[in-house]
């Protein structure tokens, strides 16, 4: 098990260049087993994390062959003959489960298990089913699988309940290679869903609407390769944004689409931040940090629940008192106990969360219990007086690159520790 050794009080000072975001790269990865030509995708700016890797295997598992290299990865999907992926690979990642449009899509039958994932409350996959019913497919559940079978999928209407990411993004993968015209209403908005449809448009695919309500998508015989860059990632933009204020340093977050974040720093330029916004970057100054009324996590365009726990470290150091309401995931509020351990006043009532401004954090033993906890840890160690170590880190690493050496880079003083445990650990930090 690895854990970070942090030293607090750090200013950070410098730049950061913002890799791929993950959250565009997995459902891109997963569309590439719809190219049904003997040509490569090729895929620039992917970031080198563990999630990246785990979908890595199961395309390879798939029988595709696939090259990484340099944040560039090439794909070829011409002897793909599996549509099976093991259940240790399902529960490794939860994003696996984008496979099931593209497979029913491309080979008319998939199996699978249900995907694992950080653990931030229930997220079911109903919408998915129902979406790939309404396209045509059949699916059943068997000893703990999913099986899924269509000879053919046909276009449909389709209004889902909720703007799930996951769901939207499935259907389009499917309904690329629909008989005939598919409306999906009510759908997820974020630029992640942008980047998928515009990959689809530029394997062959006909899809028009990604960023509103509604998406059209007229099926099409077949996919071919292309060449593609994946947006920035908005939510390690902000992660860093995020850092900048609660250290109290100036970090200038380059290669960024700044509007993606617009939510993000009008949230914290009423907590005080001060913000510089240009074409294709954010600058974070030195800012007096004031709590804010009310932080409600929201579907795109709002305020992002994957940056709820940063903001919550932000607030713990605001002059005042703050709330966040969770409205996406029930269970994510793990954080909040952990930075208790650093002495945060923070009381947690069902999806709310009561802040009350402190003038500082104290280090403390702490856990990563998912993602985005991890990086907010992180941060929240970097402000702290003294050390603090931050365990299970591999759920950093799934969603962050080298996230220490970034932080070194800026002044941070963070290091990596390796196999060590209890005394061992206790006498390599002092």
């Amino acid at each position: 098990m690895e854990r970070f050794i942090i030293e607090g009080r750090s200013n950070l000072q410098g730049s950061v260049f913002i890799k791929g975001a993950k959250n565009s790269m997995l459902p891109i990865m997963a569309a590439s087993v719809l190219n049904s030509s003997d040509g490569d995708i090729k895929l620039f700016n992917i970031p080198d994390i563990v999630d990246m890797h785990v979908m890595k295997r199961i395309l390879e598992s798939l029988g595709l062959k696939v090259i990484y290299s340099q944040n560039t990865m090439s794909i070829n999907s011409g002897k793909m003959d599996n549509y099976a992926i093991s259940d240790e690979l399902m529960r490794e990642m939860r994003s696996s489960i984008f496979l099931m449009g593209p497979l029913l899509a491309r080979l008319g039958k998939v199996k699978v298990t249900y995907p694992g994932g950080c653990s931030i409350g229930p997220r079911p996959i109903d919408l998915h089913f129902k979406g790939l019913e309404a396209l045509g497919a059949e699916i059943r559940e068997e000893n703990g699988f999913i099986f899924a079978r269509a000879p053919y999928l046909k276009g449909a209407e389709i209004h889902l309940d909720f703007p799930s990411v996951g769901a939207t993004e499935n259907l389009m993968m499917a309904a690329v290679l629909a008989k005939g015209k598919t409306v999906l209403h009510n759908v997820a908005k974020e630029p992640e869903i942008i980047d998928l449809q515009n990959f689809l448009n530029g394997m062959g695919a006909i899809i028009r609407g990604a960023g509103t309500e509604t998406i059209r998508i007229t099926g099409v015989d077949g996919l071919g390769s292309c060449s593609y860059r994946i947006i920035p990632d908005r939510i390690v933009a902000g992660t860093f944004l995020i850092a900048g204020a609660v250290t109290g340093g100036e970090i200038l977050l380059q290669g960024i689409i700044p509007s993606h974040l617009d939510a993000v720093v009008a949230k914290m330029r009423e907590a005080g931040a001060n913000i510089e916004t240009s074409e294709d970057s954010l600058l974070i100054r030195k800012s007096k940090i004031k709590g804010v009324e009310t932080v409600y996590t929201l579907p795109y365009p709002g305020f992002p629940t994957d940056l709820q726990a940063p903001m919550m470290v932000l607030l713990t150091l605001a002059g005042g008192n703050s709330t966040i309401v969770e409205s996406i995931f029930e269970a994510r509020f793990k954080h909040a106990f952990e930075l208790q351990r650093m002495k945060a006043q923070i009381h947690v009532e069902g999806r709310k969360a009561f802040i009350r401004g402190t003038d500082k954090l104290l280090g403390a033993e702490v856990a990563a219990t998912d993602l985005r906890a991890g990086a907010a840890l992180v941060i929240a160690g970097l402000a702290a007086e003294g050390r603090t170590i931050v365990h299970d880190v591999r759920h950093i690493d799934r969603g962050y690159e080298n996230l220490e050496i970034e932080l070194q880079k800026l002044g941070g003083k963070i290091s990596r520790v390796k196999g060590i445990h209890g005394q061992q650990q206790k006498a390599a930090i002092g």
